[in-house]
């Protein structure tokens, strides 16, 4: 990567509890003291954990995002749920949208969509997650199914609207398999030609078993604007470099 600002999003799926905010109080004096400020820290930890995020992280550039959402932008009768307007309340300012965990469970195209809108509204930065499958990877479906998690899942959007796209391949989330950096560049490319006809202001971002290891040799790629990290987030401040 070049001189630009990276994003390092800590997804922190349903791990953590209030002892966890001794790392977090780790990484916020690591961000004061680098000498290079060009990376952009979001922590999305579990709905437990927001309020205390929130309040740890006030004083830092560091900012707090929400794992996923309800659809539906009013308060309702939603069990277990939590919809965009209690998240900006609480001053929570991202939100993942469209894991592929989430996917796998059942949400589709259209709930999607309406979680995006919500957000929106709500004024949620949204991270929209994309990525294919093994066996739609092997069946060289790669192209179709990102176009159509895009163009279904980003429907309605307004070209000023600031969108955070992050690819992640469904089949190297948590196996430790990253996409050689040649097939990587490939599909940014292909995500950045549709995303690029569509609005004004976007990053793409990689996910799928980011770690220390592999980060030296995924920042070559200068079309990525940074990462969406899971387990290695937890714990690890050496993917800031």
């Amino acid at each position: 990567m070049t001189n630009k600002i990276r994003y390092f999003i800590a997804n922190w799926k349903m791990y953590g509890d209030l002892g966890s905010l001794k790392s977090i109080k780790n990484v916020i004096k690591f961000s004061r003291l680098s000498k290079s400020k060009k990376f952009k820290i979001i922590y999305c930890p579990p709905y437990t954990l927001l309020s205390d995020f929130v309040d740890t992280l006030k004083k830092s550039s560091i900012e707090t995002g929400a794992q996923n959402i309800h659809e539906n932008y009013d308060f309702g009768a939603h069990t277990g749920f939590i919809n965009s307007k209690m998240l900006k309340n609480l001053g929570v300012k991202y939100v993942i949208i469209g894991h592929s965990e989430n996917r796998t469970l059942g949400e589709d195209h259209k709930q999607i969509n309406k979680k995006i809108l919500s957000a929106i509204k709500s004024k949620l930065n949204v991270i929209f997650c994309i990525g294919e499958t093994s066996f739609q990877r092997k069946n060289k479906k790669t192209n179709i199914i990102l176009k159509k998690q895009i163009m279904n899942g980003l429907k309605g959007i307004g070209k000023k609207c600031k969108i955070i796209v992050a690819y992640e391949p469904v089949w190297s989330i948590g196996t430790g398999v990253v996409p050689n950096n040649l097939e990587l560049e490939k599909n940014i490319k292909f995500i950045k030609s549709i995303i690029s006809k569509k609005f004004n202001n976007y990053k793409i971002l990689y996910g799928g078993s980011v770690s220390p290891n592999n980060i030296k040799k995924l920042n070559m790629i200068d079309l990525l604007d940074g990462y969406l990290i899971g387990g290695a987030s937890q714990s690890s401040k050496n993917l800031l470099i």
